[in-house]
């Protein structure tokens, strides 16, 4: 079965960075968009960017252009997102998902991770 398995969050201070990578199985990695989303306590899941099947990015969410970048393996079957610059608001659980086609709607994504928590505290 497909499975998307995140890593790479973690506690960081004010304007530190952190990795985030998620590895895929169980599908053909290499047809899919890739994109992450993260969810903020009391917040709806938000779209933060997507890397079609090509490697094209979309346009990151306002919030975080300039600060984070998101980039695939397809040798690795892995997706990552570089944060760099962090601030307490990016502080969220941050999942990755998979779709044949791009969107920024989560409800259209039919394989997610299990998140991997980003807190950003002093």
């Amino acid at each position: 079965q497909v499975q998307l398995v995140e890593s790479g969050g973690g506690l960081v201070r004010p304007g530190g960075s952190l990795r985030l990578s998620c590895v895929a199985s169980g599908l053909t990695f290499s047809s899919y968009a890739m994109a992450w989303f993260r969810q903020a306590p009391g917040k709806e899941r938000e779209f933060v960017v997507a890397l079609t099947w090509s490697g094209v990015p979309t346009d990151y969410t306002d919030s975080v252009k300039g600060r984070f970048t998101i980039s695939r393996d397809n040798g690795k079957n892995t997706v990552y997102l570089q944060m760099n610059n962090l601030k307490p608001g990016d502080t969220a659980v941050y999942f990755c998902a998979a779709r044949l086609g791009f969107s920024r709607r989560s409800g259209d994504y039919n394989y997610w991770g299990q998140g991997t928590q980003v807190t950003v505290s002093s």
